[in-house]
């Protein structure tokens, strides 16, 4: 069952402004990669459904979480049905990520207090997302969607809109700038905040760095 309602969940995504993504099929690359990333500063997490047994893996991921990094907001991504939605909240999820508008998933979250961030491309669909209960929508691919100016424009007539782009958004001064400049609620980063040491491993202490220095960035845009 979640630990954090969908309101706290919406609400730390905001303070921090990024959320790393990240999938790896090992459990053990997984808890390194998200102890790095809380000791970089970041306090939501997504774990991407994206490979076979994803969910045991997150499964024994949030008893890790919730037993040695207290504050960390763990959620899913890249679920796009109902019965998976269902399947994650069971293990614990806090926030259901998609990269489609699917009703049935909204319903699903909605039951349990939970946030559901589905994702959009068009003003309608933002709409109808928010009309079906998302606090925030996600749009993607970020960048080929229309980037920055398309979040911007959504703003205009809907000043409302707490949108997060994932796709097309990397940790750097100039990306970032853009984006919150634009009025995004907050982004999520996948690879190019993940740094790979020459042998394909994780370099743990880089992303740290790499974690506190866009979440530096972030606040200091805001500021």
């Amino acid at each position: 069952m979640a630990k954090y309602t969908r309101i706290e969940t919406v609400q730390m995504m905001g303070e921090t402004g990024i959320v790393p993504v990240f999938y790896h099929k090992e459990l053990e690359v997984c808890k390194k990669v998200i102890k790095a990333c809380f000791e970089g500063g970041a306090r939501v997490f997504e774990f991407t459904n994206r490979g076979d047994f994803a969910h045991e893996v997150f499964g024994e991921l949030a008893k890790y979480v919730s037993k040695e990094l207290e504050g960390m907001i763990l959620g899913v991504g890249s679920v796009i049905d109902e019965g998976t939605t269902s399947l994650y909240l069971q293990l614990g999820a806090n926030f259901i990520v998609s990269p489609i508008l699917q009703p049935e998933m909204a319903k699903a979250c909605n039951r349990r207090k939970v946030a559901w961030m589905p994702g959009c491309g068009t003003v309608t669909e933002i709409s109808y997302a928010q009309e079906l209960g998302a606090e925030v929508v996600k749009i993607f691919p970020g960048a080929q969607v229309g980037g920055p100016s398309f979040v911007k424009a959504v703003k205009g007539p809907m000043p409302w809109s707490s949108i997060m782009p994932t796709g097309g958004v990397s940790p750097s001064q100039e990306n970032l700038k853009e984006w919150f400049e634009a009025g995004v609620h907050c982004v999520g980063i996948g690879s190019k905040l993940f740094q790979k040491n020459t042998d394909g491993s994780y370099n743990y202490k880089e992303i740290t760095q790499k974690v506190k220095s866009a979440l530096e960035i972030v606040q200091k845009i805001r500021s």
